[in-house]
């Protein structure tokens, strides 16, 4: 490998203006709910704990490594999921993993883990190859010497490797498209923040979520049932594909003997095209993003990629492509922020935290962090294998969360990001378009506020 230049120290990746130092609650909140990003001060860049205070509880924003080490991989048992954020997500995701704690969380892991094991994601890897061609293919088609928005291309084809793996079905298929279809205008309807985020309410009283995002929550709910339901038919019958949903579904749980009941596979998927497909939407358009506005790191790449054969072994040898995504990752982590709640008091840096405090862990600032990265706002693949970096990457890259609560699904996203992203940039040649920088914006996922507009020619 020939390692492009460096880009000079000025030319950062796109990031959101910081809000002042000192807002009203009223205004934080209003800022939070446009944005969850732009909502917080430039400080937390560079500190390495930070309080924040409300009438109605207290939070810390936690960048330093050795504290956030405690919380997710030493003693995990004392920091919980907290619930406030669970509030907007339960209309679609239910009890699902990514929100439960303690036994029902274990039990769920227990079930859901052997799926994506090493072995398992070797089977799934020709679902995922058919899903980029197919990707590439709809490219293809789209009209030259235009413009075009790439998240909504990105977001389809995540949500095609979604499908074609947990249920052997293209998004094509009548069923995986209409899901498809709700989730996106479930996006539009939810945001993350609802009056249950920030005033802990008795659980008899209403959420007050908007009529449009309890609506498509119960379509999409809906839609996945009667998935599940011809699934557990075939199963049943014998002639169910061997694919993750067959694999969940008669997975037995070793310490109960329970599988999972028919609404409890149905949260189970709500949060696995949640996560699988939003989250590697975000990142794969940001990676055409950046490699539209770096070009010398596209040009390795697709060097690198020519021979690339549908062969599960041959992502191994992609050096250079997962370099870049891992770095898209450190820029642009699809899940900005994770949330724990203090189970008993704790102390933090020589300051006591309180029981029922709120604990955010931020990717997005950890991954930024002046005082640990070097040139932390530039993108340059090439520190993955300094020494430095490779530090940096042990102490301060979580994108997947980190220790017992780590997404099940890490290994499988980075080798769809990296492969999806090898098939376009064999096939194209992205540059930018004349319009501003994207903005990123957070809600559920780190997105751009105006999409990613960018130009593809064949090469």
């Amino acid at each position: 490998m020939t390692t492009p230049p460096k880009p000079p120290a000025d030319d950062t990746a796109p990031k959101p203006q910081p809000r002042d130092a000192q807002v009203s609650l009223w205004k934080y909140l209003s800022l939070f709910r446009r944005d969850i990003l732009s909502a917080q001060p430039a400080r937390l860049y560079h500190a390495w704990m930070a309080e924040f205070k409300t009438p109605f509880f207290r939070s810390y924003m936690v960048n330093d490594p050795a504290v956030i080490k405690q919380v997710l991989n030493e003693r995990p048992n004392e920091f919980p999921k907290s619930d406030r954020i669970s509030e907007g997500l339960k209309p679609l995701l239910g009890n699902s993993v990514f929100l439960t704690n303690g036994e029902v969380w274990k039990k769920q892991r227990r079930i859901i883990d052997p799926a994506f094991e090493g072995g398992r994601l070797r089977d799934a890897f020709p679902a995922m190859w058919d899903a980029g061609k197919a990707c590439v293919a709809r490219l293809d088609a789209l009209e030259r010497d235009t413009p075009h928005e790439i998240e909504s291309h990105t977001s389809h084809a995540a949500a095609d490797v979604i499908f074609r793996t947990l249920f052997s079905v293209p998004i094509e298929d009548q069923a995986a498209l209409a899901v498809f279809e709700a989730f996106q205008e479930h996006q539009r309807s939810q945001p993350i923040l609802n009056i249950g985020a920030f005033v802990k309410l008795p659980q008899w009283m209403p959420r007050l979520h908007r009529r449009s995002t309890t609506q498509t929550a119960k379509t999409i709910r809906r839609l996945i049932s009667d998935m599940v339901a011809q699934r557990q038919t075939e199963i049943d019958a014998g002639t169910a594909p061997d694919d993750l949903a067959t694999k969940i579904m008669t997975t037995v749980d070793p310490d109960t003997g329970d599988r999972f009941t028919p609404d409890e596979m149905v949260d189970q998927v709500a949060i696995f095209f949640l996560a699988g497909h939003e989250t590697s939407a975000s990142a794969l358009a940001w990676a055409l993003y950046l490699l539209a506005r770096y070009p010398a790191w596209q040009d390795e790449i697709a060097t690198e990629v020519q021979g690339l054969e549908p062969d599960f072994g041959a992502i191994s040898s992609l050096k250079i492509t997962r370099d870049v995504f891992r770095e898209v990752l450190r820029l642009y982590p699809p899940v900005p922020m994770m949330v724990r709640e203090a189970a008993c008091p704790q102390t933090f840096r020589k300051r006591a935290v309180k029981t029922g405090s709120q604990i955010v862990l931020s990717p997005w600032h950890l991954h930024r962090h002046e005082r640990i990265w070097e040139s932390p706002d530039t993108f340059d693949p090439s520190r993955w294998q300094t020494d430095s970096g490779k530090a940096c990457a042990r102490e301060a890259f979580m994108p997947f969360s980190a220790g017992p609560r780590v997404c099940t699904g890490a290994g499988f996203a980075m080798i769809e990001g990296v492969l999806l992203l090898a098939l376009i940039v064999r096939h194209f040649k992205i540059t930018l378009d004349d319009r501003p920088a994207p903005t990123p914006v957070a809600h559920l996922t780190v997105r751009s506020q105006d999409g990613i507009w960018l130009r593809l020619s064949r090469r």
